[in-house]
């Protein structure tokens, strides 16, 4: 007959006690922290997980300012051939009204070319627009404008955004592609029809040219439109994602607060039931007294 002895069962029961309450304070710990791991070791598997998904995360929040960075260019650059494409129409609108060469005095030929003049200066202000201390229309130059004064447009790479792991877009645009160059370039065009005016030339001509100009900055702005349209769905496609790793995230890391809750007053019931049965199987007898 094997015989327990005292000191073998305070053992169990010091044993039994600081398992319990062991658990107990890692369900604490848990509900404090609102962490499912709160180091590597407590789930090594769900840690890993974790830290993958962190990682994603991240790589989606740099796509999401990548994204948004794009749309800032693209949504100037439009803005900004929508300004060009309203200052050739009104130079289409003056050629025409100068070609009528039997209703314009010198005076009022005078008057259209200043007008011209004007819309010339404005035309090139656009084509230096910037964004971001960039412009828009010269890619990567660092020159101290888009556009020279020979109306050459500086040669630089082109600007792209990562917006995802395989997908990059472009968001400067073509100045020499949208304007053109030298002199055929709208801007020698303008200056060109202005000179004409003043010199009592016919300009009718002029205008299947200014069409022509037209016909590419629209072209511009038609790629420029759809390049933004794949960046903004590239960001709705980004916030989804986002949505979706704080989820995983959240599944591997954080408690489920209600089921902690009870697993938490399960453990303190336990917890007090064994320093209840502990009490009454350890009490002290007159022989614990005489040693």
């Amino acid at each position: 007959m094997t015989r327990i002895t005292t000191s073998a069962l305070s053992f169990n029961a010091e044993r039994n006690l600081a398992a319990a309450a062991a658990r107990l304070a890692t369900i604490q710990d848990k509900i404090g922290s609102n962490k499912q791991i709160s180091r590597p070791s407590d789930d090594p598997a769900g840690a890993a997980e974790a830290m993958a998904v962190r990682t994603e995360q991240r790589q989606n929040a740099q796509f999401s300012r990548n994204a948004a960075d794009a749309n800032g260019w693209l949504s100037s650059t439009d803005v900004a051939l929508s300004a060009a494409t309203s200052l050739l129409h009104r130079v289409r609108d003056l050629t025409a009204q100068g070609a009528n060469d039997g209703a314009l005095g010198p005076e009022a030929r005078e008057a259209i070319a200043l007008e011209l003049d004007q819309l010339r200066e404005q035309m090139v202000g656009v084509a230096n627009t910037q964004y971001r201390g960039r412009f828009l229309f010269a890619g990567t130059s660092d020159a101290g404008s888009a556009l020279d004064e020979n109306l050459q447009f500086s040669q630089g790479s082109e600007v792209l955004r990562r917006i995802g792991p395989n997908s990059s877009v472009r968001v400067d645009a073509d100045g020499a592609a949208a304007f053109g160059q030298g002199p055929d370039s709208v801007f020698s065009l303008i200056s060109s029809i202005a000179q004409d005016l003043r010199n009592g030339v016919n300009v009718s001509s002029r205008l299947e040219t200014v069409d022509a100009h037209l016909q590419n900055i629209l072209a511009t702005q038609a790629s420029v439109g759809a390049s933004h349209a794949t960046v903004r769905t590239a960001e709705q496609s980004l916030l989804g994602d986002a949505v979706n790793l704080e989820a995983r995230r959240a599944g591997t890391e954080d408690i489920d607060l209600a089921t902690a809750i009870l697993e938490l007053k399960s453990q303190e019931v336990a917890y007090q039931a064994a320093l209840s049965a502990t009490a009454r199987t350890l009490q002290p007898s007159l022989m614990d007294f005489l040693r």
